[in-house]
């Protein structure tokens, strides 16, 4: 049996993305993909997520956060990998 590498991204979020229900969007679509890490609001409108999981995870995990919440409208998603933090679960903070 094989474990499948945890991989971390940095993930921001632009567009209309406060005020819409994105962060709490964002920990269940985390939860529902056995994502860990946390997502915050930013002083400039965005919305700022570290992730950490499997490749095939994180694909989920960011197609769902293009999508967003029923109300956000999303601009723009830009991310970058780097080194797993090994996270315990997803927070909104």
């Amino acid at each position: 049996m094989t474990v499948a590498k945890k991989e971390h991204r940095v993930i921001r979020v632009y567009g209309r993305v406060q005020g819409v229900g994105f962060r709490y969007f964002t920990r269940k679509c985390a939860l529902d993909t056995g994502v860990t890490g946390f997502v915050s609001n930013e002083n400039d409108g965005s919305v700022y997520i570290e992730a950490e999981g499997s490749p095939g995870q994180l694909d989920i995990f960011v197609e769902m956060c293009r999508q967003g919440p029923a109300r956000a409208i999303v601009s723009d998603v830009r991310i970058i990998p780097g080194p797993p933090v090994n996270y315990l679960n997803f927070r909104i903070r």
